[in-house]
Protein backbone atom coordinates (compact mmCIF):
# COMPACT_ATOMS: atom_id res chain seq x y z
CA UNK A 1 0.00 0.00 0.00
CA UNK A 2 1.41 3.57 -0.65
CA UNK A 3 2.18 5.67 2.10
CA UNK A 4 -0.04 8.80 2.16
CA UNK A 5 1.31 12.20 3.29
CA UNK A 6 0.40 11.79 7.16
CA UNK A 7 3.09 8.99 7.75
CA UNK A 8 5.98 11.11 7.16
CA UNK A 9 7.66 8.51 5.16
CA UNK A 10 8.58 7.88 1.34
CA UNK A 11 10.48 10.19 -1.22
CA UNK A 12 10.56 14.03 -1.20
CA UNK A 13 7.93 13.71 -4.18
CA UNK A 14 4.55 13.63 -3.58
CA UNK A 15 1.10 13.09 -6.11
CA UNK A 16 -2.84 13.96 -5.99
CA UNK A 17 -4.88 12.28 -8.16
CA UNK A 18 -7.93 15.17 -8.52
CA UNK A 19 -10.45 13.06 -10.53
CA UNK A 20 -10.26 11.93 -14.23
CA UNK A 21 -6.78 12.96 -15.32
CA UNK A 22 -5.90 16.22 -13.30
CA UNK A 23 -3.01 15.59 -10.75
CA UNK A 24 -0.96 17.32 -8.26
CA UNK A 25 2.95 16.69 -8.10
CA UNK A 26 4.95 18.21 -5.27
CA UNK A 27 8.18 18.32 -4.63
CA UNK A 28 10.49 20.87 -2.99
CA UNK A 29 8.24 23.11 -2.49
CA UNK A 30 6.91 23.29 -6.14
CA UNK A 31 4.05 22.11 -6.88
CA UNK A 32 2.97 21.08 -10.69
CA UNK A 33 -0.87 20.55 -11.68
CA UNK A 34 -1.51 18.56 -15.10
CA UNK A 35 -4.69 18.67 -17.01
CA UNK A 36 -6.96 20.18 -14.61
CA UNK A 37 -10.82 19.53 -15.31
CA UNK A 38 -13.00 20.72 -12.68
CA UNK A 39 -15.63 17.82 -13.73
CA UNK A 40 -18.68 19.91 -14.17
CA UNK A 41 -20.49 17.39 -15.36
CA UNK A 42 -20.26 14.94 -12.45
CA UNK A 43 -21.92 15.71 -8.86
CA UNK A 44 -20.75 12.36 -7.53
CA UNK A 45 -17.26 12.33 -6.60
CA UNK A 46 -15.23 14.47 -4.24
CA UNK A 47 -14.74 17.87 -5.32
CA UNK A 48 -12.28 18.83 -7.31
CA UNK A 49 -9.87 20.85 -5.17
CA UNK A 50 -9.19 24.46 -6.20
CA UNK A 51 -8.47 26.13 -3.81
CA UNK A 52 -5.41 23.84 -3.31
CA UNK A 53 -4.73 23.26 -7.13
CA UNK A 54 -4.24 27.06 -7.06
CA UNK A 55 -1.16 27.10 -5.33
CA UNK A 56 0.55 25.36 -8.18
CA UNK A 57 3.41 26.86 -9.56
CA UNK A 58 2.59 25.87 -12.99
CA UNK A 59 0.57 23.75 -15.02
CA UNK A 60 1.49 21.29 -17.74
CA UNK A 61 -1.39 20.22 -20.38
CA UNK A 62 -0.83 16.49 -21.92
CA UNK A 63 -3.33 17.55 -24.59
CA UNK A 64 -5.95 20.07 -25.47
CA UNK A 65 -8.86 17.73 -24.84
CA UNK A 66 -12.42 19.18 -23.39
CA UNK A 67 -11.75 17.02 -19.99
CA UNK A 68 -8.18 17.85 -20.02
CA UNK A 69 -7.68 21.25 -20.91
CA UNK A 70 -11.05 23.30 -20.65
CA UNK A 71 -10.51 24.61 -17.64
CA UNK A 72 -6.85 25.49 -17.47
CA UNK A 73 -8.39 29.46 -17.77
CA UNK A 74 -8.80 28.33 -14.40
CA UNK A 75 -4.87 28.93 -13.52
CA UNK A 76 -4.25 31.65 -15.92
CA UNK A 77 -2.68 33.48 -13.61
CA UNK A 78 0.71 31.12 -14.09
CA UNK A 79 2.37 29.64 -16.47
CA UNK A 80 0.50 26.88 -18.66
CA UNK A 81 2.92 24.70 -20.43
CA UNK A 82 0.78 22.95 -23.65
CA UNK A 83 1.58 22.28 -27.47
CA UNK A 84 0.88 25.04 -30.10
CA UNK A 85 -2.38 23.55 -31.41
CA UNK A 86 -3.95 23.88 -27.59
CA UNK A 87 -2.92 27.68 -28.01
CA UNK A 88 -4.62 28.01 -31.26
CA UNK A 89 -8.21 25.87 -29.30
CA UNK A 90 -7.70 27.88 -26.38
CA UNK A 91 -7.54 31.33 -28.37
CA UNK A 92 -11.00 30.48 -30.84
CA UNK A 93 -12.93 28.98 -27.89
CA UNK A 94 -12.02 32.44 -25.93
CA UNK A 95 -10.17 31.41 -23.22
CA UNK A 96 -7.27 33.37 -21.88
CA UNK A 97 -4.02 32.62 -23.89
CA UNK A 98 -1.64 34.97 -22.27
CA UNK A 99 -0.29 32.81 -19.34
CA UNK A 100 0.47 29.90 -22.02
CA UNK A 101 3.34 28.60 -23.04
CA UNK A 102 4.34 26.37 -25.97
CA UNK A 103 5.58 22.58 -25.26
CA UNK A 104 7.12 21.22 -27.57
CA UNK A 105 8.29 17.00 -27.91
CA UNK A 106 11.47 16.85 -26.87
CA UNK A 107 11.74 19.80 -24.97
CA UNK A 108 12.70 20.23 -21.34
CA UNK A 109 11.55 22.73 -18.82
CA UNK A 110 12.85 23.30 -15.16
CA UNK A 111 10.84 24.45 -12.70
CA UNK A 112 12.11 24.68 -8.93
CA UNK A 113 12.90 21.43 -8.41
CA UNK A 114 11.34 19.44 -11.15
CA UNK A 115 12.67 18.87 -15.12
CA UNK A 116 10.15 18.01 -16.98
CA UNK A 117 10.50 16.43 -20.17
CA UNK A 118 7.81 15.78 -23.04
CA UNK A 119 7.93 12.92 -25.16
CA UNK A 120 4.89 12.25 -27.91
CA UNK A 121 2.20 10.10 -27.55
CA UNK A 122 -0.64 9.16 -29.20
CA UNK A 123 -4.66 9.53 -27.64
CA UNK A 124 -5.96 5.40 -27.32
CA UNK A 125 -8.54 4.26 -29.95
CA UNK A 126 -11.92 3.39 -29.03
CA UNK A 127 -12.61 0.06 -29.43
CA UNK A 128 -16.18 -1.36 -30.71
CA UNK A 129 -17.28 -2.65 -27.37
CA UNK A 130 -17.09 1.06 -26.05
CA UNK A 131 -18.85 2.76 -28.55
CA UNK A 132 -21.89 0.73 -28.31
CA UNK A 133 -21.79 0.93 -24.50
CA UNK A 134 -21.92 4.55 -24.86
CA UNK A 135 -24.78 4.50 -27.91
CA UNK A 136 -26.74 1.82 -26.43
CA UNK A 137 -27.13 2.62 -22.44
CA UNK A 138 -30.05 3.49 -21.69
CA UNK A 139 -28.51 6.26 -20.09
CA UNK A 140 -26.91 7.99 -22.61
CA UNK A 141 -30.93 7.96 -24.20
CA UNK A 142 -32.60 9.16 -20.56
CA UNK A 143 -30.31 12.06 -21.09
CA UNK A 144 -29.82 12.50 -24.43
CA UNK A 145 -29.61 16.60 -24.78
CA UNK A 146 -27.07 16.46 -22.48
CA UNK A 147 -25.30 13.51 -24.45
CA UNK A 148 -25.46 15.80 -27.70
CA UNK A 149 -24.86 18.71 -25.42
CA UNK A 150 -21.24 17.37 -23.97
CA UNK A 151 -20.16 16.30 -27.57
CA UNK A 152 -20.82 19.23 -29.79
CA UNK A 153 -18.75 21.24 -26.77
CA UNK A 154 -15.87 18.05 -26.64
CA UNK A 155 -16.33 18.94 -30.70
CA UNK A 156 -14.66 22.24 -30.39
CA UNK A 157 -11.34 20.85 -28.34
CA UNK A 158 -11.29 18.11 -31.32
CA UNK A 159 -7.17 16.93 -32.33
CA UNK A 160 -5.10 14.26 -34.21
CA UNK A 161 -4.34 11.38 -32.57
CA UNK A 162 -1.14 12.14 -31.81
CA UNK A 163 -0.89 15.89 -30.88
CA UNK A 164 -0.55 14.23 -26.82
CA UNK A 165 2.31 14.53 -24.66
CA UNK A 166 3.80 11.70 -22.89
CA UNK A 167 5.12 13.51 -19.41
CA UNK A 168 8.11 12.83 -17.57
CA UNK A 169 8.59 14.77 -14.14
CA UNK A 170 11.91 14.49 -11.47
CA UNK A 171 13.36 15.94 -9.23
CA UNK A 172 16.81 14.18 -8.71
CA UNK A 173 15.80 11.67 -6.63
CA UNK A 174 11.97 10.07 -8.29
CA UNK A 175 10.17 10.07 -11.45
CA UNK A 176 6.88 10.21 -12.20
CA UNK A 177 5.87 9.25 -16.11
CA UNK A 178 2.48 10.43 -16.61
CA UNK A 179 0.33 9.32 -19.44
CA UNK A 180 -2.66 11.68 -21.12
CA UNK A 181 -3.81 8.82 -22.77
CA UNK A 182 -3.40 4.73 -23.25
CA UNK A 183 -1.39 5.06 -26.39
CA UNK A 184 2.06 5.76 -27.49
CA UNK A 185 3.65 6.49 -30.68
CA UNK A 186 6.04 4.80 -32.83
CA UNK A 187 9.80 5.02 -32.74
CA UNK A 188 9.90 7.18 -29.54
CA UNK A 189 12.81 6.10 -26.67
CA UNK A 190 10.47 6.38 -23.72
CA UNK A 191 12.42 6.70 -20.17
CA UNK A 192 12.00 3.30 -18.50
CA UNK A 193 12.33 3.11 -15.01
CA UNK A 194 10.13 5.90 -13.53
CA UNK A 195 9.72 5.40 -9.55
CA UNK A 196 5.77 5.76 -10.74
CA UNK A 197 3.85 5.39 -14.04
CA UNK A 198 0.19 7.18 -13.98
CA UNK A 199 -1.64 5.57 -16.56
CA UNK A 200 -4.95 6.36 -17.47
CA UNK A 201 -7.93 3.58 -16.92
CA UNK A 202 -10.33 4.71 -19.49
CA UNK A 203 -11.13 4.17 -23.40
CA UNK A 204 -11.18 0.56 -23.89
CA UNK A 205 -12.78 -2.59 -23.04
CA UNK A 206 -10.27 -4.59 -20.80
CA UNK A 207 -7.85 -1.76 -19.70
CA UNK A 208 -6.42 -4.60 -17.97
CA UNK A 209 -5.10 -6.10 -21.12
CA UNK A 210 -4.45 -2.92 -22.61
CA UNK A 211 -1.91 -1.76 -20.13
CA UNK A 212 0.40 -4.82 -20.55
CA UNK A 213 2.15 -3.39 -23.55
CA UNK A 214 3.27 0.17 -21.16
CA UNK A 215 4.21 -2.06 -18.40
CA UNK A 216 6.78 -3.45 -20.83
CA UNK A 217 7.76 -0.40 -22.20
CA UNK A 218 8.27 2.13 -19.39
CA UNK A 219 9.31 -0.96 -16.45
CA UNK A 220 8.05 1.27 -13.93
CA UNK A 221 8.75 0.41 -10.31
CA UNK A 222 5.17 1.10 -9.26
CA UNK A 223 1.79 2.11 -11.55
CA UNK A 224 -0.97 4.46 -10.35
CA UNK A 225 -4.41 4.47 -12.58
CA UNK A 226 -6.47 8.04 -12.69
CA UNK A 227 -9.29 8.45 -15.44
CA UNK A 228 -11.20 5.83 -14.43
CA UNK A 229 -14.53 7.92 -12.67
CA UNK A 230 -17.29 8.82 -14.67
CA UNK A 231 -16.27 12.34 -15.30
CA UNK A 232 -18.45 13.13 -18.00
CA UNK A 233 -21.95 11.16 -17.93
CA UNK A 234 -23.83 10.18 -19.79
CA UNK A 235 -21.67 9.01 -21.99
CA UNK A 236 -19.22 8.00 -19.64
CA UNK A 237 -19.11 5.78 -16.91
CA UNK A 238 -16.63 4.82 -13.94
CA UNK A 239 -14.11 1.64 -15.04
CA UNK A 240 -13.76 -1.22 -12.22
CA UNK A 241 -10.19 -1.58 -11.54
CA UNK A 242 -10.28 -4.58 -9.85
CA UNK A 243 -8.10 -6.22 -12.59
CA UNK A 244 -6.03 -3.62 -11.93
CA UNK A 245 -3.55 -4.89 -9.34
CA UNK A 246 -3.15 -8.67 -10.48
CA UNK A 247 -2.27 -6.98 -14.40
CA UNK A 248 -0.03 -5.34 -12.44
CA UNK A 249 1.95 -8.46 -10.51
CA UNK A 250 1.41 -10.61 -13.01
CA UNK A 251 3.48 -8.41 -15.29
CA UNK A 252 6.13 -6.66 -12.62
CA UNK A 253 5.92 -8.69 -9.46
CA UNK A 254 7.92 -6.41 -7.38
CA UNK A 255 5.80 -3.73 -8.19
CA UNK A 256 2.86 -1.94 -6.45
CA UNK A 257 0.00 -1.15 -7.72
CA UNK A 258 -2.24 1.79 -6.53
CA UNK A 259 -6.09 2.82 -7.21
CA UNK A 260 -5.82 6.09 -5.66
CA UNK A 261 -8.68 8.39 -3.66
CA UNK A 262 -9.56 11.31 -4.54
CA UNK A 263 -7.24 14.69 -3.30
CA UNK A 264 -5.30 12.31 -0.97
CA UNK A 265 -1.53 12.89 -1.54
CA UNK A 266 0.86 9.94 -1.86
CA UNK A 267 4.57 9.76 -1.34
CA UNK A 268 6.08 8.74 -4.71
CA UNK A 269 8.38 6.07 -3.15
Amino acid sequence: VYCREKTGEGGTMKIMWCGTASLLLESGGTRLLVDPYLRPYDRTGAPFPAEEARTADAVFITHPHIDHFCDAGAFSDRPVYVSARGIALARRNGQDVSAMRELRAGECVSLGAFRVTAYRGRHCSFDAATVFRVLFSPRTWLHFAGALRLLSEAKRYAIPADEIFVLHFADGEKSVVVLGSAGMAEGIAYPRGADLLVFPYQGRAGMHREIVPFLDVFAPKNVMIDHFDDAFPPVSRRVDPKKFPQAVKERLPKAQALVPEMNVWYDVL
